[in-house]
């Protein structure tokens, strides 16, 4: 039988570890780059961009749709990085502390 009580103080205790693992997704850094690394992108956990960086040999003021393309790739690829990275930061705070079949989606988890 589940100790409700116990539970609670569990769901409270992962409440404040999540918070506390949202706060530091800044620090969480990853890159991505197309067009063979001319184009490189550096993004966050919180899936912000931070950077972007373009080689100079790229930029052909007669093509800006190939520019375009591979900056539009790149970013893609830096916010699907942050995301995962993000994540896994996440479910370490959870991990070993959540009952099998605990729906957390109710306490904001």
């Amino acid at each position: 039988m589940i100790n409700m009580a116990d539970m609670f103080g569990k769901i409270t205790d992962i409440q404040k570890k999540m918070e506390e693992a949202r706060n530091q997704l800044h620090l969480i850094e990853v890159e991505a780059e197309s067009g063979g690394g001319m184009v490189k992108v550096k993004a966050n956990g919180n899936r912000e961009v931070t950077m972007i960086k373009l080689d100079k040999a790229l930029v052909d003021p007669n093509d800006p749709e190939m520019l375009e393309d591979l900056i539009v790739a790149a970013v893609n690829q830096a916010m699907q990085k942050a995301e995962e990275a993000a994540k896994e930061k996440l479910s370490e705070v959870t991990q070993g502390m959540i009952p099998g079949g605990l729906d957390l989606s109710r306490f904001g988890l």
